[in-house]
């Protein structure tokens, strides 16, 4: 079990919020304080299990601001119900965590923070894309080890993307925006692998070409694929952008894996077990020219056995959405959510782009809930 111990925001709040970790910024906290919450910070930095939660919860407790990497399964949700909770609100896009079928039923709100951090997570793709292509890492280990001792023509090699081919497995928010960055300042050619056709994606990249060809150049090609194996076999560059469940669990595999590109880069910004990582460890192993960008895991923050001897594979602790602004932001959403379930104010229309969400941020954010996934199965009417 975790360490519980707490620190109080505003002790005579008369609504009790536990917050599962201490967030950036002031704003979000301002915002509970206005709504008459004490707020409960828990001090720990681990990861919080199941009973630290249902501990940190006690008998009585109105609304959770928790984490995407904690366990918020059935026993932990109804420990919630059963102390007057009326909402978790994540601090985060996804909730593959949590049990939204019993959150449902038990009449729990779970909330989350979309839209603000979709060019962000986008960027840290596209910073591991190119430091595993270019051998950043290896490149920084060998410079502080004193293994740089002048130029060399053949030292320390690594691919052009410029002009390659880009797969896109899942082509949701980030993924699109990440298509976007590596296209427009890069024209690569664009394959996705998604459950529905992107047309958004497809009139960005026809709209690129379009403008390329005015100029002279060679336009861009993008075209939705059928099958992930061909996009594999025809990708220089494959990203996985897709959400967590029971078809995407090890989508990567062995098999996978051997229909790449030998020199191909694969980074993974969605979630660790889309990938399997003991396979990956021996793929990399078996083909050094083979190189693979990571930020999330898949026992995070655990890593699979090997995985962090292998110098073409570039490793981050999971910054994806990891700016300043980006942080904060998300904490006042989170916040709001929670502000909202508690005054009973109706739910946000749209919560998708950054300009959706962008009203929260001003000096009078609208009476509103930023977003509450299982909103429509729980009856709730969005604000007009």
């Amino acid at each position: 079990m975790n360490d519980t111990a707490t620190f109080v925001v505003n002790p005579n709040g008369a609504r009790r919020i536990v917050v599962t970790k201490d967030l950036p910024g002031a704003r979000w906290s301002e915002l509970l304080t206005q709504a008459d919450c004490r707020i409960e910070i828990a001090r720990s930095e681990e990861t919080l299990d199941e009973i630290a939660l249902r501990a940190l919860i006690g008998g009585r407790c109105d609304g959770v601001i928790g984490q995407l990497t904690e366990p918020w399964s059935s026993a932990a949700l109804e420990t919630l119900a059963r102390a007057g909770g009326k909402a978790l609100s994540l601090y985060a896009v996804g909730y593959d965590n949590v049990d939204i079928e019993a959150a449902t039923r038990l009449g729990l709100q779970i909330c989350n923070t979309p839209g603000i951090l979709t060019e962000t997570t986008a960027e840290m793709a596209v910073a591991l894309t190119f430091a595993a292509a270019r051998r950043v890492a290896e490149g920084d280990r060998a410079v502080r080890a004193g293994r740089f001792t002048g130029w060399l023509p053949g030292f320390m090699l690594g691919e052009l993307l410029w002009r390659k081919t880009l797969g896109i497995v899942g082509a949701g928010r980030i993924g699109t925006a990440y298509a976007r960055m590596m296209v427009e300042g890069h024209k690569v050619d664009l394959l996705y692998y998604s459950p529905r056709r992107n047309e958004h994606l497809e009139r960005l990249a026809d709209d690129y070409s379009d403008y390329l060809i005015a100029r002279g150049e060679q336009p861009i090609t993008c075209r939705r694929v059928t099958t992930l194996d061909e996009l594999l076999e025809q990708s220089d560059i494959v990203s996985l952008h897709t959400t967590l469940n029971e078809t995407t669990f090890h989508l990567i595999g062995c098999r996978q894996l051997a229909r790449m590109k030998r020199t191909a880069v694969l980074v993974n910004t969605s979630r660790g077990p889309v990938l399997d990582e003991a396979a990956l460890v021996e793929h990399c192993r078996r083909h050094p020219g083979f190189r693979a960008g990571l930020d999330v895991y898949e026992g995070e923050p655990r890593l699979s056995p090997g995985l962090d001897e292998l110098d073409n594979v570039v490793l981050a602790p999971h910054l994806g959405s990891a700016t300043r602004w980006t942080r904060e932001g998300m904490a006042i959403l989170a916040a709001a959510n929670v502000a909202a379930v508690m005054h009973e104010w109706p739910v946000w229309p749209r919560a998708t782009t950054l300009d959706d969400v962008l009203p929260f941020f001003g000096d009078s954010p609208p009476e509103a809930a930023p977003s509450i996934v299982n909103a429509a199965a729980l009856g709730l009417t969005p604000r007009s």
